[in-house]
């Protein structure tokens, strides 16, 4: 299956079921707000190493939590119990994406490049994303980042500074989440720390019927 090379003078994308095996649709064009809405409201999303162009992703099995499915473990309760813990949404949007950098860079790498800081900074600028943080206390625990377009939220990454503070977090945005009716949490990629708190795959049928649901653009 070929990969599509974007015209970067076109708002467009192929049809998401000609992705190849592993996923990949396409690459080139730019991060601009409306490609990026484009490209959410279909299954598709930017992941890229430093230095390459932009690559285009839409696997045809999704990884996605419910809302209202999220698994929180006996000792995650325990913890909750000891701990003060409080949440706030959009503390700081871009204090926490660069968060989420630092951690992928010190431990396996990072696809989170000032290109992709800026571009999410613009959807979050337009209502588009949105950070949610966990504190003990007063002080910051850890926090995550994703798209948010009509009743679906797009995981993007999570960061710790203390031992459960991505998962509080995690726990705290399903819960959010579940009171105003979204469909899904999309994870794009399976993790055994996400499978742990609820993540299953699902079907492209399944997932693209959600998106024409739930996904719906305010403007």
């Amino acid at each position: 299956m070929p990969v599509y090379r974007l015209n970067p003078n076109e708002i467009s994308f192929p049809n998401p079921m000609l992705a190849r095996e592993d996923g990949l649709l396409a690459v080139g064009g730019d991060l601009c707000v409306e490609r990026l809405l484009l490209a959410y409201t279909n299954g598709i999303f930017p992941w890229y190493s430093p230095g390459e162009e932009i690559l285009w992703w839409c696997p045809r099995r999704r990884f996605v939590i419910m809302p209202g499915e999220i698994h929180i473990s006996r000792s995650m309760r325990k913890y909750f119990h000891k701990q003060a813990y409080r949440f706030e949404i959009n503390r700081d949007f871009s204090d926490t994406m660069h968060r989420c950098r630092a951690k992928r860079e010190q431990e396996e790498g990072t696809w989170i490049t000032d290109e992709m800081e800026e571009a999410y900074h613009r959807l979050h600028r337009q209502g588009y994303a949105l950070s949610l943080e966990s504190f003990e206390g007063d002080v910051l625990a850890g926090g995550l980042y994703g798209v948010v377009i009509g009743r679906c939220f797009f995981g993007e990454s999570m960061f710790s500074e203390r031992e459960n503070g991505s998962k509080a977090a995690l726990i705290a945005l399903a819960g959010m989440l579940e009171q105003k009716n979204f469909l899904l949490i999309d994870c794009q990629f399976h993790t055994p720390h996400l499978e742990s708190m609820g993540g299953k795959y699902i079907s492209w049928e399944d997932y693209a019927g959600m998106l024409r649901e739930g996904a719906v653009l305010n403007y």
